[in-house]
């Protein structure tokens, strides 16, 4: 807002999602704060409090709501917020293609889904979804932990596992889905 007239401005061109939702640029977030932080800065500029203001401020409104679902997003997710750290730190993500995970985690990525390309099995889905759980918790760990000693290409290829976990939880989640 402007201090003179308290017209809502616009957004900054590249905004720290981290200074945004008033959090420590660490992959260790406290989610409550972060919630905390989200519902106050959309009850100052969500859409629905410039109804009666100039159109400009309207959509700035928009702009602001926007992001910081975006940030509130980003953050909150372990994947995402591991990712959007390497970024800020100018460290390109893992692609699939110049991954070379060791044969042994791509052989366990590889039979899970060939359970999740089985007919529908609940028991099964059950006993993927609990593998897919405790995994993505063990490497949330792992990354917690590289990004403190900041070892970022370590960060980096655990990111790239939990890619490949939150992919099979999207494919659990298209199975679990009645058809």
């Amino acid at each position: 807002f402007c201090p003179g007239c308290r017209a809502l401005q616009p957004p900054g061109p590249r905004p720290d999602l981290f200074r945004l939702m008033n959090c420590d640029r660490s992959f260790r977030i406290d989610a409550q704060q972060l919630q905390r932080r989200f519902r106050s800065l959309q009850r100052a500029v969500h859409p629905d409090r410039f109804g009666q203001r100039p159109p400009q401020e309207q959509y700035y409104s928009e702009q602001h709501s926007s992001l910081i679902n975006k940030a509130y997003q980003t953050l909150l997710n372990p994947l995402s917020r591991g990712l959007y750290l390497l970024e800020l730190n100018g460290v390109e993500p893992a692609q699939e293609t110049d991954y070379d995970a060791d044969s042994v985690f791509l052989t366990e990525i590889m039979e899970i889904n060939e359970k999740l390309a089985e007919p529908k099995n609940e028991a099964i889905l059950e006993d993927i979804e609990t593998l897919i759980k405790v995994k993505q918790e063990e490497l949330t760990k792992e990354v917690t932990a590289a990004f403190e000693r900041d070892d970022l290409q370590e960060a980096k290829k655990l990111l790239a596992k939990m890619k490949y976990f939150a992919n099979l939880e999207d494919k659990l989640k298209n199975k679990k889905i009645p058809s």
